[in-house]
């Protein structure tokens, strides 16, 4: 899966306010550059966390486990607005909640993101874009962390779950 690297994303700086635009190819491969990204975790009644394996063909972190939705924040899009598109284009849920838990800088030599963390509960069905994900399945918190520093989930859901985890939310 090539993306469009010609997409507009908005610069922020480190407090979302917006100070440009770049293409997605640049803010890729300058950490310099700050864009927003929202996540949502997506929670059974069980308290077990909805994982998707990142396709193979994916850019960035193919074939590893990753948060329930990630996605780009659209220019002038709010953030709720953004982790709700993102819910309904990623895993085909609409409706959902959406309670916003934190924010966070995340950072690595390649690029850098400025992330809205929001939760939801959810039990209905779910139907995955095929393009960007080849699976989901819920897992337990403790499974979860048993698995940790083992190379099967992206950089990016360490940073994210290790973050969750610190607000003793388990």
């Amino acid at each position: 899966m090539t993306p469009d690297n010609s997409e507009k994303l908005e610069i922020v700086d480190t407090e979302g306010k917006v100070i440009g635009l770049a293409e997605r190819a640049e803010l890729h491969r300058d950490p310099s550059l700050v864009h927003r990204v929202v996540h949502v975790l997506v929670f059974n009644r069980k308290g077990e966390l909805l994982l998707q394996k990142r396709s193979s063909q994916k850019d960035v972190a193919p074939g590893k486990w990753d948060t329930s939705v990630g996605g780009h924040v659209a220019p002038k899009e709010d953030v709720l607005a953004a982790a709700q598109r993102e819910m309904t284009e990623e895993l085909g849920i609409t409706g959902c909640e959406l309670r916003h838990l934190y924010r966070y800088l995340f950072l690595n030599r390649r690029e850098s993101e400025l992330v809205d963390t929001f939760s939801c509960i959810y039990e209905g069905a779910i139907t995955f874009n095929k393009e960007e994900i080849d699976e989901v399945a819920f897992w337990d918190i403790g499974e979860i962390r048993k698995n940790l520093g083992s190379a099967i989930f992206s950089a990016h859901f360490e940073k994210e779950i290790n973050t969750y985890l610190a607000g003793d939310r388990s």
